[in-house]
């Protein structure tokens, strides 16, 4: 058996040095059962607590701008459909019915929105102005980032992260050349990471089609979603080089799904 080159060896030792296999949900409906590889030394409560430091500091700056925004409808809107979602959580992990929520609504033409670790949900009006969002729609966005906080995909993307440092600090002190850290972090970054953000956002695609249709909004609106989503985004990176998947691809997963939840969606509007 021919020998793994040092760079290949090193990464490898790093990776699995202090990793532990969990599973941090479980697979619903939609069936996202994939094991993820955390460094023990990262917790969860540890990420959390990161994060909501950074959460709250972009709050106060958003409020001190003038740009936090309370009051009117969509930021009704935004709670509500939060709330609803927020619910149903404990489905995937019983433990989210602890975390300390938190919903914001910035002011800002940016299109995004997202969920942080533990529970903090931010969304930018741009998204809702700009791609005129549906309820069904805005619980499609809102699902799938409270999805990315399930998952953990943040702790699990700090932990690669870690272990990519620590691989290239082993090699420099066992003698690896630049040139060979930097082909091995290349690796790691297009073979691993990408891969595997890819792989995390058709999970949270699926999870919080679960979650949307759960909590009594019409699962379907994640392609319309998706859709409007792919013509504001004309020029994006081809797939092999993107962290998201290419709008076919994503277009077919959901309505190979849809057909899973759509159950759930009818049991939670026949109340």
């Amino acid at each position: 058996m021919k020998r793994p080159s040092l760079p290949t060896t090193v990464l490898a030792c790093a990776l699995a040095a202090g990793c532990q296999a969990v599973n941090t949900t479980s697979g619903g409906a939609v069936g996202v059962d994939r094991k993820q590889y955390m460094f023990s030394m990262l917790s969860t409560e540890q990420v959390n607590q990161m994060y909501a430091q950074s959460y709250h500091e972009a709050i106060s700056q958003a409020a001190s701008a003038g740009v936090l925004v309370k009051g009117t409808a969509d930021a009704r809107r935004v709670q509500t459909i939060s709330q609803r979602l927020i619910a149903q959580a404990p489905v995937f992990r019983p433990d989210a019915a602890q975390w300390p929520w938190e919903v914001s609504l910035i002011d800002s033409q940016e299109m995004n929105a997202n969920c942080g670790p533990g529970g903090k949900i931010m969304v930018y009006t741009g998204l809702i102005e700009q791609l005129k969002l549906t309820d069904d729609e805005l619980a499609a966005v809102i699902g799938h980032e409270i999805a990315h906080a399930l998952r953990e995909h943040s702790r699990e993307a700090l932990s690669k992260a870690y272990g990519v440092e620590l691989a290239t600090q082993l090699g420099a002190a066992l003698g690896v050349g630049q040139g060979g850290l930097q082909m091995a972090n290349l690796g790691v970054e297009y073979l691993m990471t990408l891969p595997n953000s890819r792989g995390n956002e058709n999970e949270a695609d699926l999870i919080g089609l679960e979650l949307s249709a759960r909590a009594g909004y019409d699962p379907n609106a994640a392609l319309t979603l998706w859709e409007k989503m792919a013509r504001a985004a004309n020029g994006a990176p081809p797939e092999f080089m993107s962290t998201h998947p290419s709008s076919s691809t994503r277009m077919s997963n959901l309505r190979e799904t849809i057909p899973k939840v759509m159950p759930l969606y009818r049991q939670a509007t026949s109340r």
